[in-house]
């Protein structure tokens, strides 16, 4: 229980800190890039909806963390719907792999790709194939171990 407040309190602090980025720092940063290099202006506006449409698999996967953790308060961890909570993780860390890919490619077709952005979208890419891989992985074990605990019900 006290393990999972943690999870909890983290995972609103996590949440609370995208959102008051997204909000307030992200705009006036790229205010800044527009300002520094006017040759690029035009994409502060394209990049913005880019970075903001990913943050909605973003925050559905903050949710089913919490979904997943509240299963896991009330002794559920093992349920099909802590199943359904895994996959769609998996698939909101494949969506936001798959964001980042299409506005690498669209940052590369306008030859806007700096250095520094191209490795932050790197890192972005290959943590979220890693939350898809374990997501994944724990979706296979925790379906295997439904089934074994089903059976067991049955012969006893």
């Amino acid at each position: 229980m006290r393990k999972t407040l943690f999870l909890k309190v983290t995972v609103y602090v996590l949440g609370a800190t995208i959102l008051i980025l997204s909000v307030f720092w992200l705009p006036w940063m790229s205010g800044e890039a527009a300002e520094i290099d006017p040759s690029l202006a035009y994409l502060r506006y394209p990049v913005l909806v880019g970075i903001y449409i990913t943050a909605v698999p973003f925050f559905l996967a903050l949710y089913e963390a919490l979904r997943l953790l509240k299963y896991i308060d009330h002794q559920q961890a093992f349920s099909e719907a802590a199943v359904h909570s895994l996959r769609l993780i998996k698939y909101c860390a494949l969506a936001i792999c798959s964001l980042y890919a299409i506005g690498s490619i669209f940052l590369i077709t306008q030859s806007a790709l700096h250095p520094g952005i191209a490795l932050v979208g790197l890192v972005i890419i290959f943590a979220c194939i890693v939350i898809a891989v374990f997501g994944g992985v724990l979706q296979q074990l925790l379906k295997s171990a439904i089934e074994i605990k089903i059976e067991n019900e049955w012969t006893i």
